[in-house]
């Protein structure tokens, strides 16, 4: 009798544990709480540029960088990328804000501005939300990896 009891529960439990490791582990959606943006993707976090004629890389990383997303100006939906403690110096502005879209921007690195190729890899549209864009331009092969900060 005790063994025919004991198969009975095994399975059983072993169902229910299973079942609570596999709930356990999914956020639930509607907890109210924002999760932290999935990096994963990224190589790096901010802005990693390489000049391909001089093979220099340009580190700056996401604490330094401000990312405001303007849902509605004058161009439509648009990001600003900006050194915090620079504004001037170095900046980004698209408004390729939609997953998988390409189109252009402009880059100003030390004043000079470009025109640069803009490929939107992931995209977010509220503070706390992460956005990844590929740049390319003349000698330039660039990522930014950012967490939006202002939603205008």
């Amino acid at each position: 009798m005790k063994k025919k009891i004991l198969n009975t529960i095994s399975p059983i439990t072993l169902l229910v544990v299973i079942l609570f490791v596999i709930g356990s582990g999914c956020p639930n959606p509607d907890d109210g709480i924002q999760d932290e943006p999935d990096t994963t993707a990224c190589d790096y976090e901010g802005y990693d540029g390489l000049d391909t004629t001089t093979s220099l890389t340009t580190l700056i990383p996401e604490a330094e960088l401000t990312t405001d997303f303007f849902h509605t100006s004058s161009n439509g939906p648009e990001v600003e990328i900006y050194e915090s403690s620079d504004p001037g110096n170095f900046w980004f502005v698209t408004t390729v804000v939609t997953l998988n879209a390409t189109g252009t921007g402009q880059l100003s690195i030390d004043g000079t501005i470009q025109t640069v190729n803009v490929t939107c890899l992931a995209t977010g549209n509220a503070v706390g939300q992460g956005m990844q864009f590929l740049v390319t331009g003349t000698g330039l092969d660039a990522e930014f990896c950012v967490v939006i900060d202002e939603y205008h």
